[in-house]
């Protein structure tokens, strides 16, 4: 949901999403649990916002940010969020903290760093490892692409490394194709058993159970220094894509990836998204390379759901974007349809530091340059 609904009240907010997502009153009454009568009077803002258990239903069906709804219920009742009058209550300790911040006189900017601080600790991150890798022949012939030895560990592993080198501990992993072979302790796992029917963007939403809050979601198949993922936690952005400007000479002799299916960005002064996936790489105006990375926000989580499920629902088994169909969309397609309608991607800028092992070239050259830039820890 953007900020410019938080000047919607209450009512009028949950009665729009309802009828965008084509639910009767009385059908949301009968989900939630509450009289048609009642919802009905909350819908025309004759009554103040209802009960925290019941704004939590409201959220899931709807499929709303709750932060955002309980921020409309404050205002509703002319109070603070009631998930945050709830947990202050049975948390007074943290009367003292929000005293400082009074007493301290923090500026706007001082309290966004301070959460920044706070959620950079709490971000966790969704890889996506489902696909065939077939362009990699006889090195995935029994093994998913992330389970490549490099150095004598595993492209996973090294991912892993560099998560955990800036603190994140909470790690999914969405697999399909030979599923038994990624077998890590810590991980949660989630299965895509239709992986050779779909691509990245559906492969994604087999874990939407833990889209939320501050995530990281990223392919399989890079390879990166830590320092990518500190610069990428430091987006205080709702949606982030992760592009490198210095990618043009990465494709001189690259034969079997060519720079015709590099998935480029182009964009504007603000450092936000204009156009990405496989554009015209001929075009000056292309700056870098999406690598494969893209962090969300807790607004951005909802955001980003919340479209899936509309463009899924208007798209399944048809054209949608550069995809012969939706299902076999990437997550570049899904991007830059957010852009098209107005949603602000940001990018979060690096120069190299990375490497896509696409194919078997890619996986030889890796090699070659691995003990120089990706052993030294």
């Amino acid at each position: 949901m953007k900020k410019s609904n938080l000047k919607l009240e209450f009512g009028t907010f949950i009665r729009e999403q309802r009828k965008k997502l084509e639910i009767g009153q009385r059908e949301l009454a009968d989900k939630i649990g509450i009289a048609a009568s009642y919802l009905n009077d909350i819908e025309k803002n004759k009554r103040k916002a209802p009960k925290q258990i019941i704004i939590k239903k409201i959220s899931k069906i709807l499929k709303v940010n709750l932060d955002d709804l309980n921020d409309l219920a404050g205002i509703s009742k002319g109070n603070v969020a009631p998930d945050i009058g709830e947990y202050i209550v049975n948390n007074p300790e943290i009367i003292s903290l929000i005293r400082s911040i009074k007493d301290n006189k923090l500026s706007e900017f001082q309290i966004k760093s301070l959460e920044n601080s706070l959620n950079k600790n709490n971000c966790k991150v969704l890889i996506i490892a489902a696909g065939l890798g077939s362009r990699l022949k006889k090195h995935t012939e029994n093994l998913p692409k992330c389970m490549l030895d490099f150095g004598g560990k595993t492209l996973l592993q090294r991912q892993l490394e560099s998560y955990k080198q800036n603190g994140i501990k909470e790690i999914s992993l969405v697999k399909g194709y030979k599923k038994e072979k990624i077998n890590y302790k810590d991980i949660k796992y989630f299965e895509n058993k239709d992986y050779k029917n779909n691509n990245i963007l559906n492969s994604i939403f087999y874990a939407e159970k833990v889209i939320n809050g501050n995530i990281i979601i990223s392919y399989s198949d890079i390879l990166f220094d830590k320092s990518v993922v500190e610069r990428t936690l430091k987006s205080d952005h709702d949606i982030s894509v992760v592009v490198d400007i210095d990618w043009r000479g990465y494709y001189v002799g690259r034969k079997d990836h060519p720079i015709s299916e590099a998935e480029n960005v182009v964009f504007n002064s603000n450092n936000e998204v204009e156009k990405i996936g496989k554009i015209n790489t001929g075009n000056q105006e292309v700056h870098g390379e999406f690598i494969g990375m893209i962090k969300l926000s807790n607004r951005g989580t909802e955001i980003f759901k919340e479209h899936f499920h509309r463009l899924k629902k208007i798209y399944w088994n048809k054209p949608f974007q550069r995809a012969k169909i939706f299902q076999k969309a990437y997550l570049t397609d899904f991007i830059q349809e957010l852009v098209d309608i107005g949603v602000k991607v940001h990018c979060v800028i690096i120069e190299s530091g990375w490497k896509e092992i696409d194919t078997v070239e890619d996986y030889k050259k890796a090699l070659v340059g691995f003990k120089k830039k990706f052993t030294k820890n």
